[in-house]
C-alpha cells in the first residue's frame, strides 16, 4: 500500500508498506479521506520526535475492510471514523476518563500522551489502509447522510478545539479570548459559542482566517499585526479581563498573552503543542495569588466522543466543511505538506484521498 512515511526532520515521503496485519481486537480500515495536522508539521520539522519509517497522520475516515476475530458490534463494509486518540478503553486511565493519557493494560495503566498512537507510536492514517487498535473502543459508525468532509474534522481538530472550551469550563454569559484562528482555534471559537459564551474575542492577523473566525462565532477579531492584543482586549473589557482565554497556537508569546488578559479567578485553557520551555511571568500570574487556573488538554478520543461530535455536525450546530480549503490525492502528499507547512494560498485544512 502507499503511505506517507517520516524519514528524518524535513523529509516525509510517499512510499510503500505492506498492508497491516490485525489482531483479534483490531480492525483494518480502508482510508477514504484523511488530512494533515499541525502536529504532523511539528513531526516534519523535527520539533516532535518520532521514529524514522513511521507512517504519519491521525485523522482517519474510511470503510472497515476486515475485523479482528474478537471484535463485535461492527460489520465489514461499514463507514467509520476513529479518533486521533485511541485508548485501550479498559485501562485505569481510560476508566478514569483520561483516554488521552492511556498507557494500556500493563502496570498502572497511565502514560502521558499514551492515548495518541496513530502517527506517534504506531503507523498512522496517511495511507491506503490503517490498523485501528482496540477497535470496539475506537471505531465510530458514520451516520447515513454525512459525507467524509463533514466528519473529517471530528477525529482531531473539532475534538481538540471543543475541548479547549470544555476544559475552560465556559459558562453562559462569559467573555472569551481565543489566541490564533488556525483550524484548532476556529473550532475552539465554535465550541465557546456552543457552550454559551456571549462575547468571543479572536486574535488573528491573516485576513481569510479573520473572516472565517467571524463565521465560526467570533464577535470581535483583534488583528495582532496592528495592535497589541493584550492592550486591546483589556480596553475592550474595561480592564476587567476575560473569563477564559484559550491558547491555540503553541507559542510562548501567545501563552503569556493569554495569561495576561485573564481576570482574577479566570482560566487559561492551553491547547498548544509547545516545542520550547514555557515561563510564567510573575506579574501576569499575580505572584500566584490571583486564583487563576492553567489547564492543558490533549484531544479527547474514543468512540463516544466521536459519536457526540458527529451528532453536532449532523444537527447543523457546526459546519466544519469550510475548513477544508484544498484537496490532494495521496500520490501528491509531499506537495500537500509543502503547501500546508508553509501556509500558502489561504490553506486551512487539506482533504487527502487515496
Amino acid at each position: 500500500m502507499k503511505a506517507a512515511i517520516f524519514i528524518e526532520p524535513g523529509r516525509i515521503i510517499l512510499g510503500e508498506k505492506p498492508i497491516p496485519d490485525i489482531g483479534p481486537l483490531d480492525a483494518l480500515v480502508r482510508i477514504t479521506t484523511t488530512t494533515i495536522c499541525g502536529t504532523d508539521v511539528h513531526i516534519l520539522k523535527g520539533e516532535y520526535p518520532v521514529e524514522s519509517g513511521l507512517t504519519v497522520g491521525h485523522e482517519p475516515v474510511g470503510v472497515i475492510e476486515k475485523l479482528g476475530s474478537a471484535v463485535e458490534g461492527f460489520t465489514e463494509g461499514q463507514r467509520v471514523i476513529a479518533g486521533a486518540i485511541t485508548p485501550a478503553g479498559t485501562s485505569y486511565a481510560s476508566l478514569c476518563g483520561f483516554h488521552a493519557q492511556c498507557g494500556g493494560q500493563a502496570g498502572h495503566g497511565w502514560k502521558a500522551i499514551g492515548g495518541w498512537r496513530f502517527g506517534n507510536t504506531i503507523d498512522g492514517a496517511q495511507a491506503e489502509y490503517l490498523k485501528v487498535p482496540d477497535a470496539m473502543a475506537n471505531l465510530a459508525p458514520v451516520p447515513d447522510g454525512l459525507t467524509d468532509e463533514q466528519v473529517l474534522m471530528c477525529p482531531d481538530i473539532l475534538s481538540t478545539g471543543f475541548s479547549g472550551a470544555e476544559s475552560g469550563k465556559i459558562q453562559i454569559g462569559d467573555t472569551i479570548a481565543v489566541f490564533a484562528q488556525g483550524p484548532i482555534g476556529l473550532c475552539a471559537t465554535a465550541g465557546a459559542k456552543m457552550m454559551g459564551a456571549t462575547t468571543i474575542i479572536a486574535v488573528e492577523s491573516i485576513p481569510e482566517r479573520m473572516e472565517m473566525s467571524r463565521s465560526m462565532g467570533a464577535d470581535h477579531v483583534v488583528d495582532f499585526s496592528k495592535v497589541d492584543p493584550v492592550d486591546e482586549i483589556m480596553r475592550m473589557t474595561d480592564d476587567r479581563g476575560v473569563d477564559v482565554s484559550i491558547e491555540a497556537l503553541g507559542k510562548t508569546q501567545t501563552f503569556e498573552a493569554a495569561l495576561r488578559v485573564l481576570r482574577p479567578g479566570g482560566t487559561l485553557s492551553s491547547l498548544g503543542v509547545y516545542s520550547e520551555d514555557l515561563t510564567i511571568p510573575l506579574d501576569a500570574y499575580s505572584a500566584g495569588l490571583g486564583d487563576n487556573k492553567i489547564v492543558s488538554t490533549l484531544c479527547p478520543g474514543g468512540k463516544e466522543r466521536m459519536r457526540r461530535l458527529m451528532d453536532v455536525i449532523g444537527s447543523g450546530r457546526v459546519d466544519a466543511r469550510p475548513l477544508v480549503t484544498h484537496h490532494f490525492a495521496l500520490d501528491d502528499i509531499e506537495t500537500a505538506y509543502d503547501l500546508f507547512a508553509n501556509q500558502r494560498d489561504g490553506v486551512l485544512k487539506i482533504a487527502v484521498q487515496p
